[in-house]
């Protein structure tokens, strides 16, 4: 067993701990970045003035009348930029447009004001004249007018025309899905002040501090140690926090720049969600074959992903989805183009499973219709098709421990008495003429390792103090999924202190620097390996000390619950007492730790490496009942047994695989994104722009029963303590939910039916579903 994965004896790390802000979350003393600002006196009010079309050319922007309303103090414009005019990954992202809009509600300008009040009035009097041009509003529409941008990859492998051949049945189709609005409780949000010796500190409620201090620094053409980004605590994040905030960062920044004062942008749910990108919608065509038993033998497809007018992060979101496509099944022989449509609306970006979920998508949606067509119920054609040992993925990585698949299926086969529960739901389907239930199974194998190698990679500050209390900075940040608490229980277990002597500071760049994003599920191991290494360089020192107390070579020395002993000696050494006399010996009480992942390489023009760490898997059963009167349904029960390796924090990944389960289950059931794609005036508005019109998973959603198991005996080796990812992979649990609804759906048809469903499959979309079965 490897150093990194071993944990010493009585480790804080697998004790179900609480969230470490939990109780200040639920009391409304937890402050985010927002409330900040009403600590500063003189703070400016940001808003926007936002494009009124979809695309256009800027003939002309007159900000005259905004600078006579009261209170008015300043509207920024293009001109106003002082270094780089971009925001973007790709450098195809002005953050402010010069000539040209790509998008309706796109920010053309920006007014600061006094208050929130006078900025509105000035955004409404600054006066801008447009010449319309063409826009395209969906995917269909870019793939028509040829409209795409940045690669289009290819994976390859096998040869896919002999495996058609050779195939007994052969299917072809196509699927069109939408996207999701990431809808986190807190706002896209910073705020910006500069000190006495120029210095910018900006608080920002984002997922990636140092890219936002690298986007600020080439906006204001300075360089980034005159720019500091903290991060205290984010009101959720999805991804939506990755790339999305910097620029509004930079809007606050330069704002503070120009004027002297602090500069709050905070948007309103409307401002966010018609200006922040989304879950990207792809269109995926397919043609599979199959042998007589029903394995896969071939499969040829094409993934569309909807990026809208700039990059943003849809290559590797396209990379992943391509990646993901065979979840976790073999298929022997595979070809898959990828290819990034450039539509006119927002910037489709990074979303919880960063085109992971859109990949297995297709693969469910393929499985789950083919399955009535082969004679095959769907739970048996999904097992026939797993991997097994010896196996490898489309871009050639070998699949390490494919048994856990099985084992995970297993276990909610026997835990949630599948066979049992399926001959209840049989009796009651056949009494029952309107209304129909039906039980799905779905696995999940998910890679976790970010797609571009050189963001594996953390860092982490850990401070000693002459008391014995412990100070952890990491370069991770806190987006209420425990990554802080997890961090705490890390650092006391390598110590070998109570989890009450640790601390966590807010996330900073002066503190850990050039940080990778909080993201691809990769904060624990990232962030874990850094601190442990931190603490363990700590503690030599320490053991050093005490060694010479106890009389025996450093190495026999131990630590464990504040307490230091030694091999074959019978006293024992308090902690604190040890770290008071290392500082009167001038030991160094203090460490900057750091982890890369290791075994990684990925090759992009070839599409073939190791890119991933290791998979995550898990299984999930989830039991419907449809009503054929109006789609509307229910989701009884669900049953997860999902793997998360040795658990750092048992009660933290329960928590996350609930909410990950749920947050999937929006997508593919209820949230419905909806664009204007008239040619009338409001063409490419977002038309659900608020929780009136957009409907996210509520408690009535909820299942009746929801049970959620951990698998035992799964220990990932070369990973922090033994534990695995799980901020990801349970949102592709919720294919069960989409699949149980086909089968339900097919019940109300023939024997055999073969259910097309839309997706999101609402209730409105599934009662056309019935309709159809039943014609």
């Amino acid at each position: 067993m490897s150093q990194l994965s071993q944990r010493p004896e009585a480790p804080i790390v697998g004790q179900r701990q609480r969230h470490e802000s939990a109780a200040a979350h639920v009391t409304g003393t937890a402050l985010y970045t927002d409330d900040l600002a009403h600590r500063l006196s003189g703070v400016l009010h940001a808003y926007p003035v936002q494009s009124t079309v979809a695309h256009a050319k800027i003939l002309n922007l007159d900000t005259s009348e905004a600078l006579h309303i009261p209170g008015v103090i300043k509207v920024i414009t293009a001109g106003d930029i002082p270094g780089v005019n971009d925001q973007g990954a790709k450098h195809d992202e002005p953050l402010l447009p010069v000539d040209e809009v790509m998008f309706y509600g796109q920010p053309v300008a920006w007014v600061l004001g006094e208050n929130l009040e006078a900025a509105k009035a000035g955004a409404k009097a600054v006066s801008v004249d447009y010449e319309p041009l063409e826009s395209l509003i969906t995917v269909q529409d870019a793939i028509k007018a040829g409209s795409f941008h940045g690669i289009q990859p290819v994976i390859q492998k096998g040869d896919w025309d002999a495996g058609f051949e050779q195939a007994a049945h052969v299917f072809e189709g196509d699927f069109d899905f939408a996207g999701q609005e990431h809808f986190y409780l807190e706002t896209q949000n910073s705020l910006a002040l500069i000190d006495e010796s120029g210095q910018i500190l900006i608080h920002c409620s984002t997922q990636h501090p140092t890219e936002t201090q690298d986007i600020v620094s080439h906006v204001l053409g300075i360089p980034a140690h005159e720019i500091s980004v903290q991060v205290l605590r984010m009101g959720g994040g999805f991804g939506g926090k990755e790339m999305q905030p910097h620029g509004y960062a930079a809007v606050a920044a330069l704002g503070a720049k120009l004027t002297g004062r602090p500069v709050r942008v905070r948007l309103d749910r409307t401002l966010d969600m018609t200006m922040t990108g989304k879950r990207h919608g792809f269109y995926a065509s397919w043609k599979i074959g199959f042998d007589d038993q029903g394995r896969i033998l071939a499969l040829d497809a094409q993934l569309t992903a909807d990026g809208g007018w700039s990059l943003d992060l849809s290559e590797p979101v396209l990379t992943r989805a391509m990646c993901h496509i065979d979840n976790s099944y073999w298929i022997p022989n595979i070809r898959v183009a990828g290819r990034v449509a450039k539509c006119h609306k927002t910037s489709q970006t990074a979303f919880r499973g960063f085109g992971g979920p859109q990949g297995m998508l297709v693969m469910e949606d393929i499985l789950g219709r083919v399955a009535p067509q082969l004679g095959i119920e769907a739970r048996e054609l999904r097992r026939r098709n797993f991997y097994t040992e010896g196996q490898d993925t489309p871009y050639f990585q070998p699949v390490r421990h494919p048994e856990r698949i099985d084992a995970a299926w297993q276990q909610v086969l026997d835990s949630a008495d599948i066979a049992g529960r399926e001959a209840e739901i049989a009796q009651f389907n056949a009494s029952n003429p309107y209304s129909k239930r039906a039980l799905a199974i779905t696995p999940v194998k998910f890679g976790i390792s970010f797609n571009l190698t050189a963001f594996n990679q953390g860092g982490a500050l850990v401070l000693v103090y002459k008391d014995g209390s412990v100070l952890v900075n990491h370069g991770g940040t806190e987006m209420g999924q425990g990554l802080h608490t997890k961090m705490l229980q890390v650092a006391a277990t390598s110590l070998g202190v109570p989890l009450s002597s640790v601390r966590i500071a807010p996330t900073r760049t002066d503190k850990v620097p050039n940080t990778s994003a909080t993201a691809a599920s990769s904060g624990s191991d990232l962030n874990g390996g850094a601190v442990k290494d931190a603490c363990e360089q700590i503690q030599a020192r320490l053991a050093h000390v005490a060694a010479g107390k106890f009389g025996v070579p450093a190495a026999d020395v131990r630590f464990a619950h504040g307490k230091i002993t030694a091999l074959g000696k019978t006293e024992e050494l308090e902690w604190n007492d040890v770290v008071r006399d290392a500082y009167m010996q001038r030991i160094q009480l203090s460490a900057a730790g750091y982890y890369r992942t290791e075994g990684l390489h990925w090759d992009l023009a070839r599409m073939t490496g190791s890119p991933f760490k290791y998979f995550s898997y898990g299984v999930a059963a989830s039991e419907v009942e449809v009503s054929c009167f109006d789609g509307s349904y229910v989701l009884r029960r669900v049953d997860i047994v999902h793997d998360v390796g040795d658990s750092l924090s048992p009660m933290i990944d329960l928590g996350q695989i609930e909410g990950g389960f749920v947050q999937g289950t929006g997508w593919l059931t209820l949230e419905d994104l909806r664009w204007d794609t008239s040619d009338g005036p409001g063409r490419g508005r977002v038309a659900t722009q608020a929780a009136s019109t957009y409907k996210i998973p509520s408690f009535s959603e909820m299942p009746e029963v929801f049970n959620v198991a951990l698998l035992d005996k799964a220990h990932e080796e070369g990973v922090v303590y033994g534990s695995k990812a799980v901020g990801e992979p349970p949102l592709m649990l919720a294919f069960s939910v989409r699949e149980a609804l086909r089968q339900a759906v097919a019940a109300f048809g023939p024997e055999g039916s073969s259910v097309t469903l839309a997706s999101p499959a609402t209730p409105e979309a599934v009662f056309w579903a019935i309709d159809s079965v039943r014609e």
